[in-house]
């Protein structure tokens, strides 16, 4: 009798840990931003269009080589054919590599771009892959419509590294780049940060260390469909997994699992809580944050982990912007210039950084 209630005592034990504090408090439902320029979304009347589609079948063929080298535990080989997207391009920017404090980087210059101004980009890859290489097509594009230096960097990843890890990364290499430039030594004058899926929760993270640390703002943030909640409680992670090509083979597990599974999945690959704010943004502060653009696919699994994020922010009192495109796979961006809709998408951050910009 004494060996049940101890096993009962046991269970109980370690559901309320999972539940009040792995899992961490109920998040509430946040009232939609009363500016209508805060919410936006973009349609194509005559529907995706023939390049999307395209798209959609190179999106199938690189997860499927991705998901086959992950299930051979040939971690480099899916490493290398996400870093092969960059292969097929041309590139009006220059690209050379840089010592970041110790993180290793590389800066992205495109014609004219002004060395006082900066972006600090974070690259996705769901924490496991992904590189400066793989996002090329962002960075490049990122310098030609800022006209700042890029430095995109190469942060520690999973599971050779804890989530703290790359956490530590962006930061040194933030107060790195305040000092310093593609020429050396060199105080910025304007800074921006810019990151996509899991590179955009890692931006969102380091903006709100950066204010809680009273040090140097950035005028600006761009999260392009970044995960915000790695409790995955949104909706859109179990509603829209038939209609994200992209992250559906590697999420569709983890959807299948038991939501207290989930909690300690996470536990045991990132070593962090998952809803502590450094991990996951939308369970964080979210007044007196810069201004924040963020863009995600209506299609995706992780629209709620934007859309929450900017509801929140908004309601916090801090300036920010959703935007949505129908139909789109998640990261859609990477896919400028063949992609109309990505080409769309550019021009509304390019609009967005004019904005901020002095003069």
């Amino acid at each position: 009798m004494n060996l049940l209630i101890s096993l009962v005592l046991i269970v109980l034990i370690v559901w309320a840990f999972e539940r009040l504090y792995l899992r961490g408090v109920r998040l509430g439902d946040y009232p939609v931003p009363g500016d209508p320029d805060a919410v936006v979304t973009f349609t194509s009347p005559g529907g995706p269009g023939p390049e999307h589609f395209a798209v959609i079948e190179k999106v199938r063929e690189l997860t499927t080589q991705i998901s086959r080298e992950v299930r051979k535990r040939d971690l480099h080989a899916a490493r290398a054919a996400i870093d092969s997207i960059s292969d097929e391009h041309d590139y009006i920017s220059r690209f050379f590599p840089v010592d970041a404090g110790g993180i290793p980087a590389e800066w992205v210059i495109a014609p004219g771009a002004d060395s006082t101004r900066r972006v600090l980009y974070i690259h996705g890859g769901g924490f496991i892959m992904g590189s400066a290489k793989s996002h090329r097509t962002m960075t490049s594009k990122f310098s030609e419509i800022s006209g700042c230096a890029v430095l995109a960097i190469d942060y520690r990843l999973m599971p050779e590294h804890k989530h703290m890890d790359f956490v530590e990364d962006c930061r040194t290499a933030y107060v790195w780049l305040l000092d310093n430039g593609p020429d050396g030594p060199e105080a910025v004058r304007q800074l921006f940060f810019g990151g996509d899926s899991a590179g955009g929760n890692l931006a969102l993270s380091l903006a709100a260390w950066v204010r809680d640390k009273g040090l140097r703002t950035p005028e600006a943030v761009v999260a392009l469909s970044p995960l915000t909640d790695l409790t995955f409680s949104g909706a859109s992670i179990q509603t829209n997994e038939v209609t994200d090509v992209m992250l559906a083979p590697m999420l569709r597990i983890l959807n299948r699992l038991p939501r207290s599974m989930k909690s300690w999945s996470v536990v045991w690959k990132h070593k962090i809580r998952p809803a502590n704010p450094i991990a996951s943004p939308l369970f964080g502060d979210l007044a007196g944050l810069p201004p924040t653009l963020v863009q995600a696919s209506e299609a995706e699994m992780l629209l709620d982990d934007a859309r929450r994020y900017v509801y929140k922010a908004w309601a916090s009192g801090s300036p920010a912007k959703l935007q949505t495109w129908s139909d789109m796979v998640h990261v859609w961006q990477i896919f400028d210039p063949d992609l109309p809709q990505a080409v769309e998408a550019w021009e509304e951050i390019r609009k967005f950084l004019e904005a901020r910009t002095p003069g």
